[in-house]
């Protein structure tokens, strides 16, 4: 009977809740809740310089003030919450707005410095918070009139805060290259001799052509003295 009854509830659970919600259900029963805190009054904040992050300077604990929430960190956890002093829920990541908060708020807190300048920190009610955050943020209340109540603390824009809020944990840096002192151009630059290298010429097989024969010389007679014979005879002849 009693398997029969737990059957009929767990059905009943699945058709008015979704998966998903009923997942979120069991995560937040296994996660513990921070204890309460009792306040006995609604409490005074102050804002820290430079951010729209608001914090109860009055309690030992961190709770800050942010965006419409209350937050507070509990044993490695992060928690939220409509209401200052109960209903808190639990929080699967830490909150963007908390690296802009230094860790030393407290000292400057109370040394009333901050940035090496003087801090005339103002407490602000609790209604007047509720009343007027949104508009803070969206008029950038803080630094057009007081500048965070920082003296002589210039004011910056959003998007140098933003850069500012995420710092990554190694930044690479630049290599630096070694640079050649440049010469002057008054002075001559040395120019180095040029090796001269053998040309290689592609030679041309030559084509063999036909050699001419030289015709034979003919021997041409030679001129010399008559032979004796020849003498008489033209003696002979002259005489008579």
């Amino acid at each position: 009977m009693k398997k029969l009854l737990f059957g009929i509830v767990l059905l009943a659970l699945l058709a008015v809740f979704p998966v998903p919600t009923m997942a979120e259900v069991n995560i937040g029963i296994n996660i513990p809740l921070p204890p309460l805190i009792v306040f006995a009054s609604p409490p005074e904040v102050v804002v820290i310089p430079e951010t729209y992050v608001y914090v109860v300077p009055d309690s030992d604990e961190d709770i800050f003030f942010y965006d419409g929430w209350w937050w507070r960190p509990w044993e490695g956890r992060w928690y939220r919450s409509r209401h200052y002093g109960s209903g808190w829920v639990y929080y699967q990541r830490v909150p963007s707005f908390y690296a802009r908060v230094p860790s030393s708020w407290r000292n400057d807190y109370r040394d009333h410095r901050w940035g090496g300048h003087q801090w005339n920190h103002q407490r602000i009610p609790h209604q007047q918070l509720q009343r007027n955050w949104s508009t803070w943020k969206k008029s950038n209340h803080w630094e057009k009139q007081q500048t965070w109540g920082v003296q002589g603390l210039k004011p910056r824009t959003r998007s140098q805060q933003s850069s500012q809020a995420v710092r990554p944990k190694s930044q690479a840096k630049p290599q630096s290259r070694e640079v050649e002192p440049q010469e002057s151009r008054s002075q001559p630059r040395e120019v180095k001799p040029q090796e001269s290298r053998p040309q290689s010429r592609e030679v041309k097989p030559q084509r063999s052509q036909p050699q001419q024969r030289e015709a034979p010389k003919q021997s041409k007679p030679k001129q010399g003295k008559p032979e004796r014979g020849e003498e008489e005879k033209q003696d002979r002849k002259s005489r008579e």
